[in-house]
């Protein structure tokens, strides 16, 4: 029995050696396989690195432009909250709601967001061409340069005469918008940074300094236009009651709602308080020219490499 398992043990160890060599064997074909094909590797590798630099020269610059913003009042409609906690009862009972707290920096950034309101700040601004129909920007002029099959920045026309191109409309210049602008918020400090990217670094910056003024404009014309409303109706709901508890109510809804007109009328920065304005960028945010010509002569060498072998393992199942 034990001549048994000492036979069979040592059967196993030449197969497993008869394995290892066969598995070396196989490395060294592999190896020996690439070296003949080292010509093969070089070549496919010269050619995607050229293209590759070749496109990452192509590449036009683009600038990034940012701005720090600090939230002036996490939340709106002032008193009304203490308002509603204090009189709910009384103002349910009248058959009024006073309604809570409004997250006003949360608003403020939907809005920014929303497609009504870039829609409206492309038309505002009348960035419609430098945003769809731009290509490049000349450094030495300080000037834009259009596609010329696009759009003629002369005589300001946009070429609808071909069946494939035509002015952007609407939806297509709010995709573009949101795609070369980024905001984001620090869930702890609620500080909001927005960024906006082009090929011309003031435009970028005067881009940005006309959006934050114009989500602090209508936030503000928003807030007014509802207090304004919300002091008529009470007026006339002050008028028509009889009640000395619902007469104090609104005349306490009615300072809510006037010290938020005063607040809107004297201030600017309604929503966002600048801590960092928005400068024009002196470097470049990308492209990453290095990075895409390292990356494609990488590429090509795998692609040579896979050529190589399949080639040697193609000659081999025929033998």
């Amino acid at each position: 029995m034990a001549v048994q398992m000492t036979e069979i043990k040592s059967n196993t160890q030449k197969v497993c050696s008869a394995n290892i060599r066969q598995e070396e064997v196989d490395l060294t074909d592999i190896f020996r396989a690439l070296w003949q094909g080292k010509f093969i590797i070089i070549i496919v590798s010269a050619i995607f690195s050229s293209f590759s630099v070749y496109y990452a020269l192509k590449q036009p610059d683009i600038y990034k432009a940012s701005v720090v913003l600090m939230p002036t009042n996490s939340s709106g409609q002032g008193g009304l909250g203490k308002l509603a906690g204090q009189f709910g009862g009384l103002a349910s009972f009248a058959g009024l709601s006073l309604g809570g707290s409004v997250d006003k920096t949360g608003l403020a950034l939907e809005i920014l967001n929303s497609r009504a309101f870039i829609e409206g700040y492309i038309e505002r601004h009348d960035i419609l061409a430098p945003l769809t129909a731009s290509i490049e920007w000349d450094k030495i002029t300080d000037t834009l340069i259009y596609d010329s099959n696009l759009y003629n920045p002369e005589t300001k026309i946009w070429n609808d005469d071909s069946p494939n191109i035509s002015r952007p409309t609407p939806w297509r210049a709010y995709k573009q918008f949101q795609g070369i602008m980024n905001v984001s918020q620090d869930q702890d400090t609620g500080i909001v940074r927005i960024e906006i990217e082009h090929y011309s670094p003031s435009i970028a910056k005067r881009w940005l300094s006309l959006l934050v003024q114009d989500i602090n404009w209508t936030v503000k014309e928003n807030d007014k236009k509802e207090a304004k409303d919300s002091i008529s109706y009470l007026t006339r709901q002050l008028e028509k009651t009889k009640l000395m508890d619902m007469k104090s109510i609104f005349y306490q809804l009615i300072e809510e709602q006037t010290k938020t007109v005063m607040l809107a009328e004297v201030s600017d920065e309604y929503v966002f308080k600048t801590i960092d304005p928005s400068n024009v960028p002196d470097e470049k945010a990308k492209p990453k020219r290095a990075l895409i010509a390292i990356f494609g002569t990488l590429f090509g060498g795998m692609i040579s490499i896979l050529i190589v072998l399949c080639r040697f393992f193609l000659k081999k199942t025929d033998e």
